[in-house]
């Protein structure tokens, strides 16, 4: 009879509980999973602007693969993430290290480093094209005439915009992620420093032993993110550069909207295919992460 009441027990607990989630799985599944399939269902159609007129199997992927702007549009975003790693996901650890060792002021500087974050997107995007502009009033080409330098189109220049549109995305999110970094430092034990500092190990070896292991699974999470959210980048080169010059500065995403919406020939079976494509890259790099995380845990 103990068992029966436990059982029954048990059964209300689940029931309550998926009572609980109900509500946000119905959600989740309105606004991500039916667009999703959605997606996809359109990808595998020939369409005239949203309706679906044939039944075309893969030809939009194949259509999409064979051409130049879609390969273009895939090395660039590569490129962007490789760039995203080396700028935007150090400058973040380095500024909350910063910031915590600052002694004075440290409220102010926090506030300042955020600043850039709350910012709408639009008055950064000009902001930032008025430092970069290849005319006379170019903040940027003002400091360096004063240093000796010609004038440049910095926007312009092939090699250099990819660079350049991360650091701007970089400007506008390290301060939010620098202060999560610092939620995670102030997790460590300081006995571990202590120990660290008595047993003679300078700075960067407290850096290697004790900060890095402590912050390591945070970094790695956030790492994952990062590489999900620049692999959608699409307002930043939308605005600076409309994808120029040459489709230098094109991404997949802003790929899949000019399929939607930017040439005229609403090409939604196509722009659905890139999304699609986006999706499986993105849940191959999720994966990976995935199988590394739960291997490091193993070997723990």
């Amino acid at each position: 009879m103990e068992k029966i009441h436990l059982k029954i027990d048990k059964i209300k607990y689940q029931g309550v509980s998926w009572l609980i989630m109900l509500p946000g799985i119905v959600l989740f599944s309105f606004f991500v999973w039916w667009p999703l399939l959605q997606s996809v269902r359109m990808s595998l159609y020939r369409t005239v602007n949203i309706q679906l007129v044939e039944f075309i199997w893969f030809d939009n992927y194949l259509t999409i693969f064979r051409r130049t702007e879609f390969i273009q549009a895939l090395f660039n975003t590569l490129s962007y993430t490789m760039w995203s790693i080396l700028i935007g996901f150090l400058i973040p650890i380095f500024l909350a290290l910063i910031i915590g060792e600052t002694v004075k002021a440290r409220g102010l500087v926090r506030t300042a480093a955020y600043v850039p974050n709350i910012l709408p997107g639009l008055a950064a995007i000009i902001l930032w094209t008025a430092v970069f502009s290849a005319g006379e009033t170019g903040v940027l080409n003002i400091l360096l005439s004063h240093l000796g330098f010609d004038r440049q189109s910095y926007l312009t220049e092939e090699h250099l915009v990819i660079p350049l549109i991360v650091s701007v995305a970089t400007w506008r999110g390290a301060g939010a992620t620098a202060l999560i970094y610092m939620a995670g430092l102030a997790g460590i034990n300081p006995q571990l420093y202590e120990a660290a500092t008595i047993d003679g190990a300078g700075i960067w070896k407290r850096l290697r032993y004790v900060t890095i292991p402590g912050i390591f699974n945070l970094g790695s999470t956030l790492l994952i993110l990062q590489i999900i959210a620049i692999f959608q980048i699409m307002f930043e080169p939308m605005l600076l550069t409309a994808g120029g010059p040459n489709n230098a500065s094109m991404s997949l995403m802003l790929l899949m909207w000019q399929y939607a919406f930017g040439g005229g020939t609403m090409e939604f079976g196509r722009a659905s295919a890139v999304a699609v494509i986006i999706a499986l890259i993105l849940l191959v790099f999720t994966a990976l992460y995935s199988i590394v995380n739960k291997r490091k845990v193993d070997w723990e």
